[in-house]
């Protein structure tokens, strides 16, 4: 990217977005509505920018971005830690929505970040389904644990049935992403080759599915730092500190965990490799870790190549 390109950010708001320019340093505002987004594509395609970026933030900035690569521009969703620390380090302390919009724009030009296209709708409605379903365990957790301290006959019977609901309600919602993943042909193979690894779960299997679409698509490097798993350096003169992990998709993380919990007892591959570790003196917390990003390797080979566990080079 040159220093003439056109670079537009996006600083996204429930009721206006913001919008920078560089190397202009045009700033405007429009609507965040219908006819607002309208008009935002128009403008923003009348420049032709190299790249439009604007930051993740829970969901707002999705019928933006599918409006803007419906019109055919670029369009990179970054995260807004790395922009704030991006912006201390140009020296810009200061934080409105306008300013922002322009930081957006710079951070664009300097780093340009990799315009990954939006995940299909289906997909996006598979994610919303799969981020229910956790608000409602967290729910149903709390719920059980006030039942289990609970004096008042009028609230126990609240609370029971409440549960009731909820259990209910989980149960439905399992239905629906089950019959979301019969109607995909996509899919339903990668179902059947993701849910073939021993300890291997069917939320495990949705979570990736809906929250990891990229799985079979990117090298074993880009894969495991998209999902938080690749380990960092933390490395200074003749200081060598342990390697960590950081940043990536908190919910792959959570239940790639859980998948290696019951993996290093029951599949033979991750068995071996988790006890070896141990073994060699390996911490828990390091080994089961270890076995994440190992399973989440073999996935990754296993769906690029069509193939099931059986035939998996593991």
């Amino acid at each position: 990217m040159t220093s003439t390109d056109l670079v537009v950010g996006i600083d996204i708001s429930k009721g206006k977005l913001d919008v920078g320019v560089v190397p202009t340093l045009e700033r405007w505002t429009a609507d965040n509505d219908c006819d607002g987004l309208t008009q935002l594509a128009k403008r923003v395609s009348d420049l032709s920018p190299t790249l439009v970026v604007m930051e993740a933030t829970g969901g707002l900035e999705r019928p933006v971005r599918a409006v803007l690569e419906s019109a055919g521009l670029s369009c990179a969703v970054v995260n807004p830690r790395q922009v704030r620390d991006f912006a201390k380090a140009m020296g810009i302390l200061a934080k409105t929505d306008s300013l922002d919009a322009l930081v957006l724009a710079k951070y664009g030009q300097k780093v340009e970040p990799e315009a990954r296209p939006a995940k299909d709708p289906e997909t996006q409605e598979l994610e919303a389904i799969l981020t229910r379903r956790r608000q409602l365990i967290e729910i149903l957790t709390a719920e059980r644990n006030r039942l289990g301290s609970v004096a008042s006959l009028r609230v126990r019977t609240s609370l029971e049935e409440h549960i009731a609901w909820l259990n209910k309600r989980l149960a439905d919602l399992d239905k629906e992403m089950k019959t979301s993943i019969k109607s995909i042909p996509e899919w339903r193979e990668k179902e059947k080759i993701i849910k073939s690894v021993k300890g291997v779960g069917p939320v495990t299997t949705l979570t990736l599915l809906a929250v990891l679409p990229e799985l079979g698509t990117l090298s074993r490097k880009k894969i495991s730092a998209l999902s938080g798993l690749a380990p960092f350096n933390q490395d200074s003169g003749k200081f060598r500190g342990k390697r960590r992990i950081w940043g990536g998709r908190a919910a792959v993380r959570s239940v790639l965990y859980m998948a290696a919990m019951s993996a290093k007892k029951w599949n033979p591959v991750i068995k071996v490799f988790y006890d070896r570790l141990i073994g060699a003196g390996k911490k828990f917390k390091v080994a089961i870790t270890a076995c994440m990003h190992k399973m989440l390797i073999i996935l990754n080979s296993m769906v690029r190549n069509g193939q099931q566990w059986h035939a998996a080079s593991a």
